[in-house]
């Protein structure tokens, strides 16, 4: 629950009244809603939104995780410099919600090595994370306990031209148009929940790791982020 970067302009004319429409969502679902965002930066689409409105809400969405104790579901594209320095002034918000997923991420590993020296923040991968071969060398690097994985679906899926590509397993039969799905067939060019198994493989693929090992660790990442009662 929460506002993309590109859509923050929405919080005009009223903000406040946006403000109070989250907070009433977030208390009358407290069974569903299991973190804030997706929420942080995002200057590769400055035409949906300009830097200042995005950093001025991106830093009040982290004042209502924090009302709430929700984790973060971050977005940084981009932005890097902007979005640490907005959290580094924000610890004692990000301690209160107990820390977030920096999702998609396709940054640098020094960028990576930033996020986790953070403290209490995973990285997210999916297709998007793994399409050029600087990615996977990224990758490779990123200490399992700090990954997790997503599919961001129907965006991010694995292509045949990205470099992760021959590392993928598992096929599913598809068709090109979306009127012709069936609940055994995927269609072409737009991702579905059940490929995070290829994201798996990949990842699995690139650091010479048993699948079924990595699958469990990535899990448990998942559960302490968003499942774990003992911080609320």
């Amino acid at each position: 629950m929460g506002c993309h970067p590109t859509r923050c302009n929405e919080f005009s004319p009223d903000p406040d009244q946006y403000f109070e429409g989250l907070r009433m969502k977030i208390r009358e679902n407290p069974d569903k809603v299991i973190a804030l965002g997706e929420c942080g930066l995002d200057y590769d689409r400055l035409h949906f939104c300009e830097k200042d409105t995005q950093k001025k809400y991106f830093e009040k969405q982290l004042g209502l995780a924090a009302e709430f104790r929700l984790p973060l579901f971050l977005h940084c594209r981009s932005a890097h410099a902007d979005f640490m320095e907005i959290l580094e002034r924000n610890r004692d918000k990000l301690l209160e919600c107990g820390g977030g997923v920096v999702h998609s991420f396709d940054g640098t590993l020094a960028e990576a090595e930033k996020v986790i020296a953070y403290g209490g923040l995973y990285i997210g991968l999916n297709g998007c994370s793994l399409k050029t071969s600087e990615n996977l060398e990224v990758v490779k690097e990123l200490p399992n306990e700090c990954i997790m994985l997503e599919t961001d679906c129907p965006w991010c899926g694995i292509r045949p031209s990205h470099a992760g590509s021959k590392f993928v397993k598992t096929k599913f039969a598809a068709v090109k148009k979306k009127e012709k799905w069936t609940a055994e067939t995927l269609v072409d060019g737009r991702c579905e929940p059940c490929q995070i198994s290829q994201v798996l493989e990949v990842i699995a693929g690139v650091k010479e790791s048993d699948a079924t090992k990595l699958a469990e660790i990535y899990y448990d990442n998942t559960l302490e982020l968003f499942f774990n009662k003992s911080k609320n």
